[in-house]
Formats: structure tokens, sequence, C-alpha cells
């Protein structure tokens, strides 16, 4: 149940009253058909806050969100539909480009700005989020409602026009031109078209996007939902990892054409969601875990291909890439969530440094889109589009070990590039992010750092955790089979070091890094493990695909909006796992320690999944 409010523009207008009354019931019927339940109409500013108030208590009882509209706005239906239907259920507002405009939007937000620096204007319709609602009933009297709750802090989502119309009227004249406008174009047409994300990569743009919506038509046709699609977008994805397994080169060849289809019918799920508007905090989170189980599949049917046909050293390049990009990932997510942020609440940058040219230069690049600086801003970074389409490329002509040598070698130099920048632009924005969140469930503490270790409360949190992970490449760099355990045993004290800041602020300029560092420490010291202990290959990776799954179930519902539920109370954090696994390695049970323990990550991984999926139901 979607309440809405349609407000009387405060302005006086020339348009006659059957045409204003014509106006209004349109958008009545707009508001009905993008899932509205209750319409309440208001008059003058008294009445508008006092209706406001009303349906903001109504919205926040039910918790559900409160679309409110200018009575004065021609827009297309689908336009209202995006407010209503946001996928994360954030506050967001209807802008259109403005340069100089009072507004800007900054990824996705929108934030105040200087007069005439802005980029956006506010089209009068906007949709306030049950989290929000508080603000709304603060600033209910106010007569500009969108600057007053920008004011006491909302941060919305921009909702842009695009390839649809949207424009406030104040004449008849101006009413009949906008109607024009809107019936000009193809409503169904341009929603398909924007199901597309407008920035993607550029394997994805030019080898997906431009005949996807064709699938994604059909898709909706067939009534198929985005989770259908997901799941038949792994079922492609394991086909092309069993193939890579026989590693034929028949099969080489029909696996990477399975693996093509299987990142066609991936961007598919997205598009089908944006174009039926059929969004759920478990859908998103669903595809995102699907997106890096299904890589890591692929990584595994490449190695294991590869040892079938007796080349070597296939599983250590396969567990140093899904080390490495499950890393990149934290650090994509974390450096992501600190530019948010930013954006909302920015602090003092210095003028001319290093981090403020480095934001300048981005922003220049990523508004030339075609050109050539352009797209090799976005290929550097090496992103899932690119991945597979190298995948594919060289699995098809080539072998699994290669294959994987080239995804290490190309996901080093993204991580090394990304790294550098991002780090220095992080230095220059002065704001914390892991902070503003449940600091200890996203560093995935166990109760030994919950209870005991944090308790101390000494040390600086990324020094800490870099020191950890600094050790475990160490390790691994110099273990041997069934040699040096007391280099093994020292992560007794590594873990103590990385344990006693947990309950600090993570607020410092980098500490966005902390939860990457303690990822790659763990996956890191499971290899040491699998070293010194002479664990098949194979069962590393296992445990590691899982540990894997645990982390990105964590992000993932942070990105997406998916409740916590009990993703982050497993009983053992990563400082348990890894006692308990090097101590089953000094014992001489690593493979038996790695096997146990990739069973209970999983095990416990899968339980919360399939009870989320009930409850979503």
């Amino acid at each position: 149940m979607t309440l809405a409010l349609l407000c009387a523009v405060p302005a006086q207008t020339t348009i006659p009253d059957a045409e204003a009354g014509r106006l209004a019931d349109d958008l009545t019927a707009a508001m009905r058909a993008a899932g509205v339940s209750v319409v309440e109409r208001s008059g003058g500013p008294g009445e508008v806050a006092t209706h406001l108030r009303e349906l903001a208590r109504q919205a926040r009882d039910a918790n559900e969100p409160l679309l409110i509209c200018s009575d004065n706005l021609v827009a297309h239906a689908s336009l209202l539909w995006m407010l209503a239907t946001e996928p994360a259920r954030r506050s967001t507002v209807l802008v259109a480009p403005e340069p100089g405009g009072d507004l800007t939007e900054d990824r996705g937000r929108v934030v105040p700005a200087p007069a005439g620096t802005g980029t956006v204007r506010f089209l009068g319709a906007m949709c306030i989020a049950p989290a929000d609602l508080p603000l709304l009933d603060k600033v209910a009297d106010r007569a500009e409602l969108l600057p007053a709750l920008l004011e006491a802090g909302l941060v919305p989502v921009a909702t842009r026009t695009r390839l649809l119309h949207a424009e406030q009227v104040s004449s008849e004249a101006e009413l009949t031109a906008a109607r024009h406008a809107v019936d000009a174009v193809d409503e169904d047409a341009a929603r398909l078209r924007l199901a597309v994300k407008e920035q993607d990569d550029f394997f994805t743009t030019y080898a997906v996007s431009t005949w996807s919506p064709r699938v994604t038509k059909a898709a909706a046709r067939l009534r198929m939902t985005p989770t259908g699609v997901t799941a038949l977008s792994v079922l492609f994805a394991a086909g092309a990892a069993l193939l890579f397994w026989q590693a034929s080169r028949i099969a080489m060849i029909a696996g990477a054409v399975l693996l093509y289809l299987g990142f066609v019918l991936d961007c598919v799920d997205g598009q089908l969601a944006r174009y039926t508007r059929q969004f759920d905090a478990f859908g998103g989170w669903l595809d995102t875990m699907a997106d890096r189980a299904k890589e890591y599949a692929v990584y595994a049917g490449l190695a294991a291909g590869a040892e079938r046909i007796g080349l070597p050293y296939a599983w250590p390049l396969a567990i140093t890439a899904i080390v490495l990009q499950t890393a990149r990932h934290m650090t994509d997510t974390w450096y992501g969530a600190l530019h948010d942020e930013a954006a909302a609440h920015p602090g003092a940058q210095p003028a001319g440094g290093v981090g403020a040219r480095l934001s300048a230069a981005s922003v220049k690049a990523q508004s030339q889109r075609g050109s050539l600086i352009y797209w090799a801003k976005r290929i550097v970074v090496f992103p899932i589009g690119e991945r597979w389409a190298l995948i594919a490329v060289l699995a098809a002509f080539t072998n699994g070990r290669t294959t994987l040598a080239a995804v290490v070698g190309f996901g080093l130099l993204a991580a090394a590039y990304t790294l550098v920048l991002r780090s220095l632009r992080a230095l220059s924005m002065r704001v914390g992010v892991l902070n503003t969140v449940d600091t200890m469930r996203h560093r995935d503490d166990g109760p030994l750092v919950r209870v005991v270790l944090s308790r101390v409360g000494i040390g600086w949190p990324l020094p800490c955790a870099a020191l950890f992970t600094a050790y475990a490449l160490v390790t691994v760099g110099l273990m041997a089979p069934s040699r040096y355990p007391w280099l093994l045993a020292l992560v007794a004290v590594f873990v103590l070091i990385g344990g006693f800041p947990a309950r600090l602020r993570h607020g410092g300029a980098l500490d966005w890094l902390v939860p990457a560092a303690l990822r790659a420490g763990e996956y890191l010291i499971v290899a040491a493990v699998g070293l010194y202990g002479t664990v098949p290959p194979p069962v590393v990776f296992l445990l590691l695909f899982m540990l894997a799954m645990r982390h990105y179930d964590l992000t993932a519902r942070m990105e997406k909006g998916a409740p916590a539920t009990g993703a982050g109370g497993a009983p053992l954090g990563w400082d348990g796992r890894v006692l308990l696994l090097v101590l089953a390695a000094l014992l001489g049970y690593a493979t038996a320690g790695t096997a146990v323990l990739a069973a209970l990550v999983g095990g416990a991984f899968v339980v919360t999944a399939v009870g989320d999926w009930r409850a979503s139901r």
C-alpha cells in the first residue's frame, strides 16, 4: 500500500479550471497505475501541511513510502511508476538536466548546489522512503518542501527523465505543448531502452546491450521474472564450467559460447527488473551472489580442465584469482559507499591537492562519454564484462591455465591502479564510511574479537589489518609442505593485533580498506595452510569459495538494502576460523580441517539464504 498526495501549487497559474481538473485526474490515474492505493488532494499551504503529516503517519505505520506530486506536472506515467518503485526503497526525486540549476546530481544522489552551479532542477514529484518520513514531519509547514528536506539531511536518489518527458506548467499554452511532447514519445519503447544501464562497460555496451533489450522484451511477454532469468544464467555458467572441465577444443569453444550467453542473461535479469519494475531486496541480493558464484565456478572449471590435460599450476592460479577478485570486490563496494558518503556529507577538501586533481580528472573523463579516455578509464579497472569476454575468447582459443593466468595478470594491474588512485582520492575526501554501519559485522569479527580482544581498544584499524595481510602474504611465499610450523603458528600474534582496535572508530579516510585487508589476510592463511598440509587444491578452493559467498553476502545485503537477519551472526568470525584452521594444520589435520570449515561456512550461508528466501515469498 503506497500512499500519495497531490499538492496544489502555491503560485498562480492561468490554466482553466476544467483543464486543471483534467490534469489532476490524469496524475491520479498515473499514481494508481504506479501502485498507489490512496491518493489525497490538498488545497492551500496549511491544508498541504495537515495532509502531509497525516499521510506520513499512515505511511510510517504501514512501513510504506509516500509519493508527493505537484498538481501542475505533465509527465509520462512511467516516471511516477519509477518514483514509487525505487529498487532499494530509498527516497527519490524527479529531476531534469539544467546547467546552473540549484541542485547537483552526484553519483545518482541529489544534493544542494550554490546558486548557478547546479546540474539539475526539481520537477515537483518525489517519493519519501519510510526511513525518511520523520524528516518530512519536521518540515511539513515549509513552503519549499524539497529544500527544507535537503536542509534537514535528506539525500535522495535522482530519477531523471532521460528519454521520457516531464515538466511543470503554469498556462494553458504550456499545458498543451507539454501534452504534445509526452504524446510524441513511444513510452513503452523508451522504458525498454531505459532498462539498459546508462553507463556500462565497453564490452557490455557494444556486445550485449545492442541486442539484449529484445531478449528482455521477449522475457516480459513470456511473463518470466528477473529471478527466473538469473537462475537461467546460472545454468548457462554452470554448463560452461562443466565444458571447460572437459577441456577438449570443441568443449572449450562451446563453453565460451555458453559463457557469453549466460552473461547476456545476466544483463537481461536487471533490464527485466527495471522494465517491469519487479524489484525486491532478495532478488537484488540473489543477482549479486549469482554473479560471483558463476564467475568462481568458471575458475574452478578452467583449473580442473587444465589439470585434466596435464597442465600444472592451474589450481594455484584459480586460487590466486579468487583471492584477488574477492579482495578487489571488497574495495569496490566500500569505495562506492565512501563516495556516496562524501556526496551526502562532504568534508572540507584541500584545493589543488593530488586527490582533488584526480577527482577533477575523473569527472572530466566521465563527462566525455564515448571518447577514448572514457572507455580507457572504464576498461582499465577490468570490470565483469571485460573479464568474461577475456575468459570466453582465451578459453575458446587456448586452455584453462592460460586463461586463468591472464585473469590474474590483468586483475593485478587493475588492483594496483584502483588501489593507488582511489586511496589518493579518499584522502582528499576526508570522510569515513565504515563507522556509519555495524563495523564489527562488516569486519566479520567472531566472539574472540567481539568479546575479548576488542576490549583492549588499542592500535589503528587499517595498519593492524594491513599487518595481518602482509604476514599472511609472507607466509604463503615461504611456506612449503610441513615446513616452518612456527611461521604458521605466529598467526595468533597477528590475530591479536588485528582484533585489538575492533571497537575503535573506523572513521579514517582509508579505513574503508579494512574489510578487504581482513578478507585478503584470511584467504592467504587458507592458502598457506593448504601448502603446509598438502591439502588438495580443489578443497582449498572450495573453502575460499564458501568464504567468498559469506563475505559477498554481507556486502550485498548492504548494497541492495536486504535485511541483515542472521547473516552477521555466524559463530565463527575471521579470527576464529583462522585460529582453528591453523591449529588443525599443526596437529596434522589440514585437509580435514579445511573440508570441515568449508562445510560449516557453506552450511551457515545456505541456511540463512534459504530462510530469507522463504521469508521473502
